[in-house]
């Protein structure tokens, strides 16, 4: 007698659950034919079950070709300890604002009265941006600064500000209007503000409780002043995709579709 639907389906359950757990476990990303032998699982079931733990965020392929737990494994242990699975969460939208812009690509939350740098995207250009990872800028300089002022996730500073530069706003009026600019376009905007010929533009992330963090481009000033305006646009619409991520019930996330590369033509 073969075996019910039932019991059919409860076997492919623990089937997926081995490969799953192969794969949470290993120390590095074990491959599709280590999969398979050690799970004694048949070539075609193997590749079946990969693609339907790849199709529901459970797993994903590793650059390396082998497979490591998914995203959904992030957003779980990003309610958590959140900085580092958003930003692993997040990369894929640096990368893809990265490719459009080619130009160097942040992350930035808050922690205390200062922005910090949690994931960066190199630019394609020699002359770029440098990494701002372990630089201490201050936030009324900066695009993700002046985002995270904006909506309250950073208290506005008191006193005058510090002038880096003959751009650098240096009071609170100033800034508390440049703010409500902000909140308008949904994104901000340095030129030459933190140090001459360096401008950036940056857009904010919100998660289920509001704005959390902030991401941003920046580059020379000769080569974003023409874009500011296509590259604000295209940040808010990647930090939206974002948003949506972070934000929604843990089972819509295999329905996410939106964090795509956008074409150069479309951001330049």
């Amino acid at each position: 007698m073969g075996s019910s639907p039932a019991a059919g389906g409860t076997q492919a359950v623990d089937r997926a659950a081995a490969l799953i757990d192969l794969v949470v476990r290993a120390d590095d990303p074990p491959s599709f034919t280590e999969l398979s032998d050690e799970t004694g699982l048949a070539r075609s079931t193997t590749s079946r079950l990969l693609a339907a733990l790849e199709r529901t965020d459970l797993i994903e392929r590793h650059p390396t070709g082998g497979y490591v737990a998914g995203p959904l494994f992030a957003l779980h242990a990003a309610i958590r300890d959140p900085w580092p699975q958003v930003a692993r969460l997040a990369r894929p939208v640096l990368e893809a604002v990265g490719e459009s812009t080619g130009e160097s690509v942040h992350l930035g939350i808050v922690r205390g009265t200062s922005v910090v740098h949690i994931g960066q995207v190199e630019s394609t250009y020699l002359l770029s941006a440098r990494d701002w990872n372990q630089v201490d800028v201050p936030a009324h300089c900066s695009a993700l600064g002046k985002v995270l002022y904006a909506y309250e996730v950073l208290p506005l500073p008191p006193g005058r500000l510090e002038r880096r530069t003959d751009r650098t706003v240096t009071t609170r009026e100033a800034l508390s209007a440049e703010l409500a600019t902000i909140r308008r376009l949904g994104y901000a905007v340095t030129q030459d503000e933190l140090e001459t010929g360096l401008s950036a533009i940056a857009a904010p992330v919100r998660g289920k409780e509001g704005v959390i963090c902030a991401i941003g481009v920046s580059g020379p000033t000769a080569r974003l002043q023409d874009r500011v305006g296509p590259v604000g646009r295209l940040l808010v619409e990647q930090s939206d995709a974002l948003s949506d991520l972070l934000g929604r019930p843990t089972h819509h996330l295999a329905d996410d579709h939106r964090l795509q590369s956008p074409t150069k033509e479309g951001a330049a």
